[in-house]
């Protein structure tokens, strides 16, 4: 059985991985080893972010409430508390989506937070 050299893997690993890096400046994108280095930055990034994406939503949405809940008299941390002792079971991402889009609601919610 004649011999397998590892050439052809190789030269697939190598154009597979300056695909990746393809629009990057300078030499990172057509010499492999900095193109290497660069794609395994962008990947730890990518990986990062995806995660921090969520946090960043959420903040979003915590200020959308604050400030639909101010315009109805009460604060952030009260309105909040008092969606727990009224027993109303929504999210921060609905309860954003309200504040926007539907501040009639909002405002309906925030009466009943208001007397519990």
């Amino acid at each position: 059985m004649p011999r397998s050299a590892p050439n052809v893997a190789t030269k697939r690993r190598h154009k597979k991985l300056l695909k990746a890096a393809k629009g990057y400046f300078g030499r990172k994108k057509n010499v492999f080893q900095l193109a290497k280095m660069a794609v395994d930055r962008a990947r730890q990034f990518a990986y990062r972010d995806r995660r921090d994406r969520k946090g960043q939503f959420r903040r979003l949405w915590i200020v959308r409430i604050n400030a639909g809940a101010r315009l109805c008299g009460v604060s952030y941390s009260r309105f909040m508390a008092g969606l727990v002792k009224a027993n109303i079971q929504m999210d921060r991402k609905v309860l954003a989506d309200l504040a926007l889009n539907d501040f009639a609601t909002f405002q309906k919610i925030a009466e009943i937070v208001k007397a519990a």
